[in-house]
């Protein structure tokens, strides 16, 4: 098992790489050109510039029995069919209960968007989404072990 973070604009990456380490599982930071992450003892694959670039990466290195910590929605669909756990960064689990959902009010958002709505943006993100993930990720990665 293995640690894999979508870490384009990701806000947990270093509660990721601490829980890993703590648990001695291999964590592996993904990102694009424009994103750049460096940590000391973490591997991290830049992909090349452009959309999607660092989730297609991503998924060409999980295997069944990852966890991966993405915002992407159909990031976390395409893992699930790969067997992996993915986790998003509030602390929800992605499971074949929920992920349709999600997919569909994110294809809702889009036609919106693009038929000229504009759309709310995320909430700020406060302590106590930070403890919720870390509450997740802990659980997940110690059922996996």
């Amino acid at each position: 098992m293995k640690l894999l973070v979508d870490a384009d604009a990701c806000p947990v990456v270093d509660l990721c790489l601490a829980q890993a380490k703590a648990r001695g599982v291999e964590a592996v930071l993904f990102c694009d050109t424009a994103h750049q992450y460096a940590r000391e003892g973490v591997r991290t694959v830049v992909a090349g510039k452009g959309a999607d670039s660092a989730d297609f990466a991503l998924l060409s290195h999980a295997q069944p029995g990852d966890v991966v910590v993405t915002q992407d929605y159909g990031l976390a669909a395409l893992c699930l069919a790969r067997g992996c756990i993915p986790i998003r960064q509030d602390g929800l689990v992605y499971c074949a209960d929920n992920i349709d959902a999600l997919l569909m009010a994110r294809h809702e958002s889009g036609r919106l968007r693009r038929g000229g709505m504009r759309l709310k943006g995320p909430k700020k993100r406060t302590a106590a989404d930070d403890e919720a993930f870390l509450e997740s990720l802990c659980r997940v990665l110690d059922q996996r072990l």
